[in-house]
């Protein structure tokens, strides 16, 4: 039986530079001596790729290195649920994660690799009034703890990014960095990121994505418009518009989805001549492509001749156009005598329209309307995001009928989940929302931040925004709910919170090593609940967080089961020598019973057995029944 410590590969996020290692071994051995890299060696076998200029293309900065290692750097922390917090627990695949995004992303990088459709994040714009996360590259996870003020630190406080600052560009793109380049590996094949962005760092997001991405890999900059009335305040021009930008993971394969036609846009199609193919309208016959041959005259009915107008041509040569008019295609006008219009039917077009890359408050809302409901729910947040701005970007790039993830690891207020429940609700959709919030202090003496900490106190909740993150969760499912009383879909989300590890590290007093072994026969935090160290096997091992788990009682020990046999895990405290042989066969009879299609794994609290015999009888009476892959903990 595999005792699984701290330190082991298999209890921290994946170590992403030793599996590129991996990869590169596989394609290129010979580039490899003494398990070291011969850079020499790799840049002879790919040839004329390898850039060796100094100067180069491409956005570089002050610390991009260290960002770079930043997101290298495994995480050893885990995700507490927190059932009291979360609604419909039991039935719910919707996650509310509380914590430093950069941990949280590190932590999905197993259970979610490759399965996410949607990324859209609103992170902060960097105007003078946003925070940048002091990335501690040492130890993130005590960073997250002084971030949020629950350990004493360094005077590591969240403060705002002023132009004040010597490296006011640097901060933030070492902030996004690291996040971005984590959130791509989430990423599906045709998966997409949006963000939203204004004109402080839009250039700067550009070349940050361009990197992280490929500039390929660039689908659009769309302009939303975010007021109606100019602010006579403005220093110079009075800005109506913010920015989405959008990278898919691989441009080639990401397909946008077609938006329906509007009704204004239907109206164009009529039926003057009653022709019995249905709705048409009349489109341009002429082109500025320059071949031989589309430049003849044509007749009209009335005997009028026309030719293409100086510069253009006929858009079909005549021997299309001659059948064409045969098929009744080509409109004239009511009297015969217009210039020649194709006839465009209604049943021809594609369902919908493409997307553009001009998102109209009308379309999607502004912030007025975010402001609107927000009121409605009775939460305030300073400049929430509308909900009909992601509700836009989930139609152009999810469908109804396919269940897809979509994550927010800049959750804010939470619109992003609010926004994936009630285009549910619209379409009768399965969308999935993970969204991340950091549960950054609110301060009441501060005139942006008052009215959060006030209603905070109100609800009886810690003042941080990750506290209304969740609070406008339960409101917006509720009202969907109030609204929509037949809607079935899945209005709750479980609730995690970032923490240390459930396993104990091993950490060394070289003074008092007597004591350090004693402390250290238990692996397992005294602090933690069973459930703790549950969710952290399924992130260790690359399970969803909502993934089925059943319970059942064998020989007096609880065992769980998750994934329909892929997990079978017993945790009880103690388990007698006398009990082995009971609970090895009531287990071996549930897998079996279950009787999964892969390999399955089986795990118990290694300070449970009195001894080693114990240990090793359980062991072998499970894998003379198949269960081979035996760990603890």
């Amino acid at each position: 039986m595999k005792k699984l410590t701290a330190e082991d590969a298999e209890t921290r996020s994946p170590d992403v530079v030793a599996e590129n290692v991996e990869q590169l071994k596989t394609i290129f051995p010979e580039a490899f001596t003494e398990e070291k890299v011969d850079f020499e060696v790799l840049k002879q076998l790919l040839g004329g790729v390898v850039e060796e200029r100094e100067e180069k293309y491409g956005l570089n900065w002050h610390g991009k290195r260290r960002a770079r290692q930043l997101a290298l750097t495994p995480s050893t922390g885990t995700l507490r649920p927190c059932l009291a917090e979360s609604v419909d627990w039991d039935t719910t695949r919707n996650l509310m994660i509380e914590g430093d995004n950069l941990e949280v992303l590190k932590l999905l990088q197993k259970s979610y690799s490759g399965k996410v459709k949607l990324i859209y994040i609103d992170p902060p714009y960097n105007t003078g009034k946003d925070f940048v996360y002091p990335d501690d590259f040492q130890d993130n996870i005590k960073n997250y703890l002084e971030l949020t003020g629950q350990v004493d630190g360094g005077g590591n406080k969240l403060s705002s990014n002023t132009e004040a600052s010597g490296r006011y560009h640097t901060d933030w793109l070492n902030m996004m960095y690291p996040r971005l380049k984590l959130a791509r590996n989430l990423l599906g094949p045709d998966g997409a990121l949006f963000i939203s962005i204004d004109d402080c760092e839009v250039s700067n997001l550009r070349r940050l994505c361009d990197d992280v991405f490929g500039e390929e890999n660039f689908v659009g900059c769309v302009v939303w418009q975010k007021k109606y009335s100019p602010q006579n305040d403005a220093q110079h021009l009075s800005e109506l518009h913010e920015y989405v930008v959008a990278y898919a993971l691989n441009a080639a394969s990401w397909r946008v989805q077609l938006l329906p036609r509007s009704e204004e846009g239907l109206a164009r199609y009529k039926n003057p001549d009653n022709d019995p193919r249905g709705p048409w309208k009349a489109g341009d016959f002429t082109t500025k492509t320059k071949a031989a041959g589309h430049s003849y005259p044509i007749t009209s009915p009335s005997g009028k001749v026309f030719l293409p107008t100086p510069g253009r041509q006929w858009g079909p040569a005549k021997e299309t156009f001659d059948q064409m008019m045969s098929e009744g295609r080509v409109w004239f006008g009511p009297n015969g005598s217009n210039v020649p219009a194709l006839k465009q039917f209604l049943s021809g077009v594609q369902e919908g329209t493409v997307p553009t890359t001009l998102w109209l408050r009308e379309l999607v809302g502004d912030n007025q309307a975010a402001m609107r409901q927000m009121a409605e729910l009775g939460v305030p947040f300073d400049s929430p995001k509308p909900v009909g701005l992601i509700q836009q970007a989930l139609k152009v790039n999810t469908t109804p009928t396919e269940p897809c993830i979509i994550l927010d690891f800049f959750a804010g207020s939470g619109t992003t989940g609010h926004a994936v429940v009630t285009q549910n609700q619209s379409d009768g959709g399965s969308r999935r929302y993970v969204l991340v919030q950091l549960p950054e202090p609110l301060d009441a003496t501060n005139i942006d931040q008052k009215a959060g900490a006030e209603f905070c106190d109100s609800v009886g909740k810690p003042r941080n925004i990750a506290e209304i993150t969740k609070e406008r969760l339960r409101r917006a499912g509720k009202k969907v709910r109030e609204e929509n009383p037949m809607f079935a879909g899945d209005l709750g989300f479980r609730v995690f919170k970032l923490a240390s590890s459930n396993i104990r590290a091993w950490d060394p007093n070289r003074d008092d090593l007597p004591t350090t072994l004693h402390d250290s026969i238990e692996h397992l935090k005294t602090d933690r609940t069973e459930q703790d160290i549950l969710f952290e096997l399924l992130l260790k091992l690359g399970l969803d967080l909502t993934i089925p788990i059943e319970q059942k009682s064998i020989a007096g020990k609880a065992v769980h089961n998750i994934g329909a046999g892929t997990l079978l895990v017993c945790l009880a405290e103690q388990i007698a020598a006398a009990e082995v042989e009971l609970l090895a066969l009531g287990i071996a009879a549930w897998h079996k019973e279950l009787a999964p299609a892969g390999e399955t794994t089986v795990v118990f609290r290694d300070s449970a057995f009195a001894d080693d015999v114990a240990k090793t009888n359980l062991t072998a009476i499970l894998q003379q029944h198949g269960l081979e892959n035996v760990r603890s903990l």
